[in-house]
């Protein structure tokens, strides 16, 4: 029996309110970083070292304070640049508090002033308890050989899912995919995320893994921004939505065949392409045979919902492919508004249900034409 599939939302094993907090962190930290040294982004994207911080911090006269010389020491880097401004691994082990652990040096007094308001002992406990189920379940999947994905969730959420997601691929992903991060590629910024964080998992040698997904909350997305006046995050239409998760996959696939060219193992990246649409998982097909990545080299996987496009999966499965039906499960009031954002990420649901009609209409008359009513189709079904 293959590697199962299990998908988590962080939202459920916590308090939304704290994750909302620590993704403000994280947009504070980069904000912090711009302010500091310039650029934009993600601090591993800046590729700085500690001596450019203490280069800043001379500048403005602050480097010889205790707690900037104290910050100093705290950040993890390598022999390329920053990785983390704040001390992750020791959160997801249960270190650190979070109120005391994300604060930076004030450029002006070098006095240490925090990212996050004071937490009080009841929601430092509730992350703890967050952290502990997280680790509980991933423990247990690793030693079932069960995959992990996090699922993705509104962008004011989803920095902290992603920050905590990829700090589990470095404690679990060592020698295989264990978890995986979700990234919906209708936000305009999904390429330079996916893109950041390949780099990252080579950098620390982690093995990465990526469910691709269209995505699932634009209308609330569009709302909150023009409500409180930001950009819109998401892509303007639906074909750059679909272009820009070609382009995403392209990327993984990319590195997937830098990996298999060297002599390493190609299974480094793991990536379900979990799409309703012929056309992206017709392109997927396509571009693996492009670039000399087969089935039995079991390092993308194909995923659809239980009860939708059959016609898609069978065949992939048919053929080699590693498929997956997707089974959500949970409370009616949670379920219920899962499927119908699926229904909604995939507007043409009425039309491909109706395909599906048609094909099984076709099916049953050939049987009864051919005298074949049970009838068991051939094929490799062996999954990743």
């Amino acid at each position: 029996m293959g590697m199962g599939i299990t998908a988590v939302k962080l939202t459920a094993l916590g308090r939304p309110q704290l994750l909302l907090q620590l993704s403000e962190v994280i947009m504070r930290a980069r904000q912090y970083m711009t302010e500091v040294v310039g650029g934009e982004g993600a601090v591993l994207a800046h590729h700085l070292k500690p001596d450019d911080f203490m280069k800043k911090f001379e500048e403005a006269h602050i480097k010889d304070a205790a707690p900037v010389q104290k910050f100093l020491q705290k950040i993890q880097s390598d022999k390329e640049g920053v990785i983390h401004l704040f001390p992750w691994s020791g959160i997801l082990d249960e270190n650190y508090e979070l109120s005391e652990t994300f604060q930076v040096p004030d450029m002006k007094t070098g006095k240490m002033v925090r990212l996050m308001s004071q937490l009080t002992s009841k929601e430092e406990e509730m992350f703890r308890n967050m952290i502990r189920r997280l680790n509980n379940i991933v423990t247990v999947a690793d030693k079932l050989d069960v995959r992990i994905m996090i699922d993705a969730e509104q962008t004011y959420f989803q920095p902290a899912i992603s920050r905590l997601t990829l700090e589990m691929m470095r404690k679990y992903n060592t020698k295989k995919a264990v978890v995986f991060n979700t990234y919906q590629t209708y936000l305009q910024e999904a390429f330079n995320e996916v893109k950041t964080d390949l780099e990252q998992a080579e950098r620390q040698n982690f093995y990465f893994g990526a469910k691709l997904v269209r995505g699932a909350y634009i209308e609330q997305e569009r709302a909150r921004a023009a409500a409180m006046g930001y950009p819109d995050p998401t892509n303007p239409t639906y074909e750059a939505t679909t272009e820009s998760y070609h382009k995403t996959l392209m990327e993984c696939l990319r590195r997937m065949k830098q990996y298999k060219d060297k002599g390493e193992d190609p299974k480094k990246i793991g990536i379900m392409v979990a799409s309703h649409n012929e056309d992206t998982v017709r392109f997927a097909i396509e571009k693996m045979k492009e670039i000399g990545i087969s089935p039995e080299d079991k390092v993308i996987c194909f995923g659809q919902l239980l009860g939708m496009c059959d016609y898609i999966t069978f065949p992939l499965g048919q053929s080699g492919y590693s498929a997956y039906k997707y089974i959500p499960y949970g409370p009616v009031k949670e379920v219920l508004p899962y499927l119908s954002r699926r229904a909604q990420e995939n507007r043409g649901i009425l039309t491909k249900i109706k395909k599906e009609k048609r094909l099984l209409l076709s099916e049953i008359t050939r049987r009864f034409v051919r005298g074949k009513i049970f009838y068991k189709p051939k094929g490799n079904y062996t999954p990743v």
